[in-house]
C-alpha cells in the first residue's frame, strides 16, 4: 500500500533515465536500486532527500542525487524531497536553523540586512555562517532522522493493515465455503 502511494508521485525509471540532462551519468542510473520502492528505500530517500533540503547551500538536487547514488537508495524520492525549502518555506526553514545554531553556539543575534548580491555575501554572510550551518545541519539530521524512521513505522503499519486484512478475507471466503457446502449437503439429503 506504502509503495503504491509512494508511486503516483515518482516519475518511472524509464522516464528519469531518458532526460537528456542525465545522461552523462550513464551507467550509474543502470542500478536497479536507485527506482526501488522497498522501506530501506524509501526511508533512505528520506533520511538523504530531508537532510539535503536543510543544508543552506545552491543546487541541492544535485547533491541529493549523488548521496542517493552514494547510498543506493530511491533517487527521484530523494531529489524531489529536496524541494521541502523552496523559494516560499527557504526564509523561514534557515531563519530558524539560524536561531538554533545562534542559541548552541550561544552567539549574540546580529541585525542583518538581507540582500541578494555579491557584496552582502561576502561580507555579512560571514557574520552569520556558523550559527546558520550549526542549526541547519543538526535540524537536517534530526529532521532527516524522523523522516526515516517515520516511514519505517508507516511502511510496517501498512504491511501489518495490509496481512490483517488478507486474514480477513481468507477467513470469511472460508466461512463462505463452508456455508455453501452446508447448505450443498441439505439439499442433498
Amino acid at each position: 500500500m506504502a509503495r503504491k502511494i509512494i508511486r503516483r508521485f515518482v516519475p518511472s525509471p524509464a522516464a528519469i533515465k531518458d532526460k537528456p540532462g542525465l545522461r552523462f551519468l550513464g551507467g550509474l542510473l543502470q542500478n536497479s536500486s536507485l527506482f526501488h520502492l522497498n522501506r530501506q528505500s524509501v526511508s533512505m530517500a528520506f533520511f538523504v532527500g530531508i537532510f539535503v533540503a536543510f543544508l543552506p547551500m545552491p543546487f541541492q538536487m544535485p547533491l541529493a542525487a549523488l548521496l542517493a547514488l552514494w547510498v543506493r537508495c530511491n533517487l527521484p524520492l530523494a531529489v524531489a524531497l529536496v524541494w521541502i525549502t523552496n523559494p516560499l518555506t527557504m526564509p523561514v526553514i534557515f531563519f530558524v536553523t539560524y536561531q538554533f545554531g545562534r542559541w548552541l553556539l550561544q552567539t549574540p543575534p546580529m541585525t542583518v540586512s538581507l540582500e541578494l548580491s555579491w557584496d552582502w555575501l561576502i561580507n555579512e554572510f560571514g557574520l552569520i555562517w556558523k550559527p546558520l550551518l550549526v542549526g541547519s545541519v543538526l535540524s537536517g539530521l534530526f529532521f532527516a532522522t524522523l523522516g526515516f524512521v517515520a516511514i519505517q513505522v508507516f511502511w510496517r503499519w501498512q504491511v501489518a493493515k495490509s496481512w490483517q486484512l488478507r486474514k480477513l478475507r481468507r477467513r470469511q471466503r472460508a466461512a463462505e465455503t463452508r456455508q455453501n457446502d452446508l447448505q450443498k449437503n441439505d439439499r442433498h439429503k
